[in-house]
């Protein structure tokens, strides 16, 4: 059984999306590809978008990392220009968006009525309160490894309907089955229930 990796870094990796860093070089499977707030240089902005829009071939399958990060010494007004250029980038090429967000939840809830596509929200690890908010607003989660270890995490993922779900390995190194072996187990199903859910998941995000 093979079990998708909806976020990762690992280029060893085909069952997966792959996501591409910035000036990267662009892999033959599905990847995602973006400006990561972290990577905004308001010098040389053009040349970035440039390269965002030489990067998006045929396999691109979403755009990003992309979102608002409250802990990179970004101005938060060029980290929002930067967003909504992308998600427009994504109205027009009718992609999904990865949706990087840190303390700054509630500013991305406010660019969802922007977006025509869908919007994951990736690594999500916050309290149940913001995962309903933006479940009401119809974002999907991709949670990774925490899922493993975290009590928290685990109950709040109950309460995520399982087509709003997709899991992933990030940056980190572990057996994804892990993680569908215990996302699973929180949400009462097989993992071929899984498994096949995540496709769907996917069909459901790519047709718009």
């Amino acid at each position: 059984m093979e079990f998708f990796d909806f976020h990762h870094h690992k280029k060893n990796v085909t069952y997966g999306i792959y996501n591409v860093d910035i000036e990267d070089v662009i892999p033959t499977g599905p990847y995602s590809v973006g400006i990561h707030p972290k990577d905004i240089n308001p010098d040389i902005l053009d040349k970035q978008f440039s390269w965002l829009d030489s990067a998006i071939h045929e396999n691109c399958f979403t755009i990003g990392e992309c979102g608002l990060d409250g802990l990179v010494p970004i101005d938060m007004k060029i980290q929002e220009m930067v967003f909504l250029r992308q998600i427009k980038i994504s109205n027009e090429l009718k992609k999904p968006l990865v949706i990087h967000c840190v303390r700054k939840f509630y500013e991305i809830i406010s660019f969802r009525n922007k977006a025509e596509q869908a919007m994951v929200i990736h690594g999500f690890n916050k309290k149940q309160s913001i995962a309903e908010d933006l479940l009401k607003n119809n974002f999907y989660l991709s949670v990774g490894k925490p899922v493993l270890y975290n009590l928290s995490l685990q109950n709040t993922l109950k309460i995520v309907p399982l087509n709003r779900i997709f899991l992933e390995t990030d940056n980190e190194y572990f057996n994804i089955e892990e993680l569908y072996l215990k996302v699973s187990e929180i949400k009462g199903i097989t993992l071929e229930e899984l498994t096949q859910q995540i496709k769907e998941n996917l069909e459901t995000i790519k047709n718009g």
